[in-house]
């Protein structure tokens, strides 16, 4: 039977011994000139491309369905919790973003999607570490009776998939919050940036004079 994942002990990990992350001490002069430390968390995985990883903002068009999006829920322990994200990992040594971004898709929904967009390299959480990610857009495109695709997922990965229409998005991510997962901040604020454009139409129309130009 399974059981819950859950973390049952922390330790502290030197630098040297960690495989994925390392921490270091900044010393920086600050805009008065006055000396100051800050401490970082750099990932030691940053490849060729420059940015560490990407997540997949994706969108689902069907025949017959209105558009949608498929999130995945997942257990992690740096929260020691189930998050809820969009389809997101780190990009290999010689990939670029884009093909990063198929590649995942892929491997954790099951679908293939044809890129759109990439963003630039944004923080991750500047205020902690140097981690950078770019989210990359992508289109999937389905036929009407298309089964839903099989997942090719790493050894001890157990990922579940949720397609969510885009109307429905903001509203679910609070319910999600509400029922103790962690939502992805990239995720919800995606999500909230949309609902807040529907909510207050009035300030995206554009001016009389930039229709005519």
């Amino acid at each position: 039977m399974a059981s819950t994942p859950k973390v049952t002990a922390l330790t502290d990990l030197p630098s040297s011994q960690a495989k994925w992350i390392k921490l270091q001490k900044a010393t920086y002069t600050d805009a008065h000139g006055k000396e100051r430390v800050w401490e970082i968390a750099s990932r030691k995985t940053t490849g060729k491309a420059g940015v560490d990883a990407v997540a997949m903002g994706n969108i689902i068009y069907h025949p017959s369905k209105p558009p949608s999006t498929i999130v995945v829920i997942q257990f992690r322990p740096p929260v020691n919790g189930f998050t809820v994200e969009w389809p997101a990992g780190l990009i290999d040594a010689h990939e670029t973003p884009e093909e990063a971004a198929v590649r995942e898709l892929r491997e954790e929904t099951g679908y293939e999607g044809k890129v759109i967009s990439t963003s630039p390299a944004v923080a991750a959480d500047p205020g902690m570490t140097s981690a950078n990610l770019c989210l990359v857009m992508v289109e999937i495109h389905l036929n009407e009776g298309d089964p839903e695709p099989e997942q090719h997922l790493d050894e001890g990965e157990d990922i579940q998939r949720v397609n969510i229409p885009l109307a429905e998005l903001y509203e679910r991510l609070e319910e999600f919050a509400k029922e103790g997962y962690v939502v992805a901040a990239k995720l919800y604020h995606w999500a909230a940036g949309v609902q807040y454009a529907v909510d207050h139409p009035e300030l995206f129309r554009k001016s009389g004079k930039e229709k005519a130009a």
